[in-house]
């Protein structure tokens, strides 16, 4: 959600901002107008509700029996007027509310443009070459007995799967490798809930743009299932404010490390990566999750997309890092980073992490803010990929060797307990 305040202020900022996300800026004006009326119709049902009492008053000091009647009856009057100003100042803070939601976080520094108008910011390690022809991950995975996406289909229907042996080994030793980095770091881990409120999915913006891509339970239950353990991240703090450490006289952020099974419907994704394990409904993954005061954020988001850039650096990983466009961006995203792996099998890169910059729009739809000498003010929430079960399909692909087995990055054999998987 944004700051209204704001939003007046600087109103072509905002609309700019839509427009550059492919958005009808008309949405601005409209919010603007919706706030007009819901301040109008507030005072109005303000001002019938003063008159109100003081009308009781009246009645209860009337002298005779005549003039309390004529009195109550002007009270039941304005107690009928009251009870409609009150609906409609009810209907307008609605319509405000509903408008204010529409809109997306404002963008910070990234570029103009759609999905393919991404910035390559760096370009690290040369593509991965082999004096053999490349398998791709799927072939690999079966051939090895890690990987059963057939059974997978069997059970669970399309786009499932079992990681098997040395395959769910590799998926776990993933997670535990990078929950060490975060501890390095200073982050907390969190087993969280995988099933969540629709106020706190609405609250990290996954409901709206997204409804496509969310499972929602059906019957009695209300609850979604996460697609990233940040929706449940973001929602620990909700109706709070944040009492942040200090060091040197600084505010230090709360950073947390959190691990779920994760659920997407991949409603987009027909006829795209259908083999293997690249677009599936459920994995598992290790999301870094951060609040910090609002004018810490690009620092610090800078902090966790190298973090990500040493975990893919220390698997060997042929990777690149994106800016991504504008009109790419999820709606509480201002700006993101994505590093992507080379794909040998398919001579394209793949995306491993994301790392986004929310600002406070999280923190105001979530009610998250922090004392300052000034009042309460929101906060702003970061997020970013650690790890996910995606990644093993570029370590089997980059690392395969030319007699089906596949070699261990170094810093992962001590996780893994194997060298080579064979």
């Amino acid at each position: 959600m944004l700051d209204i305040k704001f939003v007046r202020e600087n109103p072509q900022v905002v609309k700019d901002s839509e427009i550059a996300r492919g958005n009808d800026p008309k949405g601005v004006d409209l919010l603007i107008e919706l706030d007009d009326k819901r301040k109008v119709t507030r005072s109005e049902f303000d001002n019938l509700r003063n008159q109100q009492g003081q009308a009781g008053k009246k009645v209860a000091s009337a002298k005779t029996p005549e003039e309390k009647q004529e009195l109550l009856s002007a009270v039941k009057e304005l107690s009928k007027k009251v009870d409609e100003a009150k609906k409609v100042a009810t209907e307008a803070e609605d319509a405000y509310m509903e408008q204010m939601y529409k809109l997306q976080n404002i963008i910070v520094g990234a570029p103009s443009g759609g999905e393919e108008d991404y910035i390559v910011v760096k370009e690290v390690r040369e593509k991965t070459k082999f004096d053999f022809e490349p398998k791709p991950h799927y072939e690999i995975g079966a051939n090895l007995d890690i990987i059963d996406t057939e059974r997978g289909a069997k059970v669970g229907g399309s786009r499932f799967y079992f990681l098997k042996g040395l395959g769910a080994r590799l998926d776990l030793a993933l997670i535990n490798m990078g929950l060490d980095l975060a501890l390095k770091n200073g982050f907390t881990p969190m087993i969280t809930p995988t099933l969540v409120r629709p106020e706190i999915m609405k609250g990290t913006g996954f409901i709206g743009l997204h409804d496509s891509e969310v499972y929602r339970l059906g019957g009695e239950d209300d609850n979604y299932l996460v697609g990233t353990s940040e929706v449940a991240l973001a929602g620990y703090h909700e109706n709070e404010i944040l009492d942040f450490p200090e060091e040197n006289g600084e505010k230090q952020p709360i950073k947390y490390t959190g691990f779920s099974a994760c659920y997407r419907r991949e409603a987009g994704a027909a006829g795209k990566d259908t083999r293997g394990i690249i677009r599936v409904h459920q994995f598992h993954k290790l999301e870094m999750f951060v609040y910090c005061m609002p004018e810490q954020a690009e620092e610090i988001h800078q902090q966790l997309l190298s973090m990500e850039e040493q975990m893919i650096s220390a698997l060997e990983l042929p990777y690149r890092v994106i800016d991504t466009a504008a009109g790419d961006l999820g709606s509480s995203a201002a700006r993101k980073f994505d590093c992507e792996a080379w794909l040998p099998s398919e001579n394209r890169y793949l995306e491993l992490t994301s790392t986004s910059n929310c600002t406070t729009y999280q923190a105001r739809r979530l009610n998250i803010r922090t004392k300052t000498e000034s009042g309460n003010q929101a906060v702003a929430t970061l997020n970013g990929t650690l790890a996910t079960t995606r990644w093993i399909v570029a370590i089997l692909e980059n690392h395969q060797q030319a007699d089906g087995s596949v070699k261990i990055p170094a810093a992962l054999q001590k996780y893994l307990g194997a060298e080579v998987i064979s």
